[in-house]
């Protein structure tokens, strides 16, 4: 009871503040999203999405470099192909783009742990993360060459590949694959909980993959819905996911939090473009500050229980950190 009881003591200056401080950010938490493309010498800005490019090779090679300088741990690596097709053939090339990118970056950091997006939107000429007949996305045709885009991302050098398609049981599938050829020891990031959301506006123009017709709310979740996060992320579980994410994060801490006290697998959150790109626009406009709320966002996710952090934010946060 107050005057004994005065919560106050403990913040009244930085020391003990940072003493009591209960939620510590890290640049190991961080992953960092690149985007490759064709070419050389190529460095293409993305408007919606301040400081952030679609590479070459060479390009994305020195920004590998620069990323693991600032102590971020990984990226996780989308492809731009320069052809698309209805069958999205580019996703499991051999010399397709993300498969050139990956070994160019680990012949330029070989620590730098690279984890690779498996999806087929990016490759698709309609835009969609799957197989189509008759406007609908076919599921288990759509999962058997995820399972080939997975296998030939770890043939070319990825770590870790991160499936986020949400067709139900690609895991089990990239998991079989993955295991039938002697990969049994890379692990899988799955998207088990990837919401139908607004905010992937700007990630849009950077990896070139909006639909031609129609939306992917046949496969990815309805937001209003809770429950059912708990359900996707136990059959990924159940699949063989070694890491489960929760995408997107700002507006979804409560299920990043369910997630967490309900699985014991390491989760990761996606700080999604849209939430990026609002930060931004607000701080061109003198709004807001735009380190203040960069960092409270991250520390918010963080708070909410994700083990890592997927963030375009993921460089400007590690400058900060390593002052």
């Amino acid at each position: 009871m107050f005057p004994i009881t005065r919560p106050r003591r403990l913040r009244g200056d930085e020391v003990i503040r940072r003493m009591v401080r209960e939620t510590a950010l890290s640049t190991s938490d961080f992953i960092y999203p690149l985007f490759a493309t064709y070419g050389t010498g190529v460095k293409n800005a993305i408007g919606s999405m301040p400081g952030c490019y679609q590479e070459s090779y060479d390009e994305i090679a020195k920004s590998a470099k620069m990323i693991y300088e600032l102590d971020v741990p990984a990226v996780i690596l989308f492809g731009i192909p320069e052809h698309k097709d209805p069958e999205g053939s580019g996703a499991y090339d051999a010399e397709g783009v993300v498969q050139v990118a990956i070994k160019a970056i680990k012949d330029a950091v070989p620590d730098l742990y690279v984890i690779t997006d498996v999806c087929l939107c990016e490759y698709t000429s309609h835009g969609h993360c799957g197989v189509v007949e008759n406007g609908r996305i076919l599921n288990d045709p759509t999962v058997e060459l995820l399972a080939r885009e997975a296998l030939s991302h770890v043939e070319a050098g990825a770590d870790m590949v991160a499936p986020s398609d949400m067709m139900d049981g690609r895991v089990s599938a990239i998991r079989e694959t993955l295991d039938e050829n002697g990969f049994n020891d890379i692990p899988i990031m799955s998207y088990a909980v990837k919401y139908a959301s607004a905010f992937y506006g700007p990630f849009r123009e950077a990896a070139e993959s909006t639909p031609e017709f129609g939306d992917r709310k046949t496969h990815q979740m309805d937001p209003a819905n809770r429950r059912e996060a708990l359900k996707e992320a136990a059959l990924d579980v159940d699949e063989g996911a070694d890491v489960i994410i929760v995408k997107p994060a700002l507006s979804y801490l409560d299920i990043i939090s369910d997630v967490k006290h309900s699985f014991d697998i390491p989760v990761a959150a996606y700080n999604v473009s849209g939430e990026y790109s609002m930060v931004h626009a607000a701080a061109q406009k003198g709004w807001i500050d735009y380190e203040r709320v960069m960092m409270e966002i991250l520390i918010s996710i963080k708070r909410a229980g994700a083990d890592m952090i997927i963030t375009y934010f993921a460089k400007d946060a590690a400058r900060i950190l390593q002052r």
